[in-house]
């Protein structure tokens, strides 16, 4: 790390760190500790605040839609596994996006995939952490991670802070020659006290009402930049710092239905997101990081409202498919909430969410599909997968 970078000291400390190279014996560096969040916002420039204002009116927007359609729940899952293969996408796990959209719950087929579907299932416990009225903790973050990284091999040291040393990126001016810690291009604050204090600072902070204060959208952006920069876990930290701007953007009411998709977004300009986050460090550049921040939450909410209402079409269009078929069945129309809110399913998850019979749902779903509103996803799969191809086609389509 590039010690002399670090010219803003009121952005926090360098502490001497050490340890053992197999190679080159032993090694002394310095790690960064921010300093704790305050209840004043960072100046910031006209501009950005504009951006600020711009980014609050989309959100509020994006919420807007939301709450006019009688099923906006239909839209979480969709959002949820797309971001899941961006922010993936971001720390270097990849898996084409309807790979994703397609994949099976219950048998994930490949390590990339048990990690994306790990942040599905990590959000709705968060969501659900929220419903419930729990109050935001570091054990909440814990179980989050715990749940990202369930089934990897990093599973044993997840589920609490860390108790080692980290190092994130690598610097491009730097010899072979170094230890890897000289190489990293930043290293957050070494295990111990200190992580844990500033960790216990950041959910505090994140659990007081600072609307009076601080922009709600200033107040989400500050956080991710807090916990990026303690980087408290062994593993995982992007993944679970993205999605905590989604739900400290829920707890502070902006949004009533997280919906939001912003990984996509950041994963389209990573170079950019990094050195904005470093600039804070290093600079206590906070206008170039919220400029760059606020605008992602604008384009992102735009994108998601325009998905979100591009699925509303073909909800509709699906239902008018079905009834000009003339097919008779009360849970034809359930079957077609499922095909929107389940990019794809099986038989089983038919019968659990209609009622029906194992006999009864097949001569449904054959039906849809003779009507052309579904299609068989893996022919040659058992179990076999069916989607609905208008719904994929809006999910696929490039944004951003």
């Amino acid at each position: 790390m590039d010690l002399e970078a670090f010219v803003n000291k009121d952005m926090g400390e360098l502490v001497d760190i050490r340890g053992e190279d197999p190679v080159r014996g032993t090694w002394t560096h310095s790690a960064f500790i921010p300093v704790p969040l305050t209840d004043n916002e960072p100046q910031l420039t006209g501009e950005t605040y504009r951006l600020v204002s711009a980014a609050g009116r989309a959100l509020a927007a994006l919420d807007a839609t939301a709450d006019r359609l009688p099923n906006s729940y239909l839209f979480r899952s969709p959002a949820l596994r797309r971001e899941a293969q961006a922010t993936s996408a971001l720390e270097g796990t990849f898996a084409p996006l309807e790979s994703v959209f397609t994949a099976d719950e219950d048998a994930p087929g490949s390590a990339e995939m048990v990690e994306i579907l790990n942040y599905v299932a990590m959000a709705n416990m968060g969501f659900s952490w929220l419903r419930d009225r729990r109050p935001f903790t570091v054990g909440l973050l814990e179980a989050l991670q715990g749940r990202l990284m369930r089934a990897t091999p990093v599973e044993a040291e997840s589920g609490h802070i860390r108790t080692g040393q980290v190092v994130i990126g690598k610097r491009t001016d730097i010899g072979r020659r170094d230890v890897p810690v000289h190489a990293a291009r930043f290293i957050p604050a070494p295990a111990g006290d200190q992580l844990r204090a500033g960790v216990d600072a950041l959910v505090q902070w994140m659990s007081v009402d600072h609307s009076q204060q601080i922009d709600p959208v200033i107040a989400a952006g500050m956080a991710h930049y807090q916990f990026e920069t303690l980087h408290p876990f062994r593993d995982g930290n992007g993944r679970l710092g993205r999605f905590l701007i989604v739900l400290s953007l829920v707890s502070q009411g902006i949004l009533h239905e997280p919906t939001l998709t912003v990984s996509p977004w950041f994963e389209k300009r990573r170079t950019e997101y990094y050195d904005a986050l470093f600039g804070v460090s290093t600079r206590g550049d906070w206008d170039t990081f919220l400029a760059f921040f606020a605008r992602g939450l604008v384009d992102s909410a735009m994108d998601t409202q325009r998905q979100m209402l591009a699925l509303v079409g073909v909800h509709e269009h699906m239902k008018e498919r079905v009834g000009a078929a003339g097919i008779r069945s009360a849970k034809a129309m359930v079957l077609v909430d499922l095909a929107v809110a389940n990019p794809s399913f099986t038989m089983k998850r038919v019968c659990e969410q209609t009622g029906l019979t194992h006999a009864g749902a097949t001569r449904l779903v054959g039906q849809l599909v003779e009507c052309g509103v579904l299609a068989e996803v893996n022919p040659h799969h058992t179990p076999r997968y069916y989607a609905a191809p208008a719904v994929l086609d809006v999910l696929l389509r490039p944004e951003l």
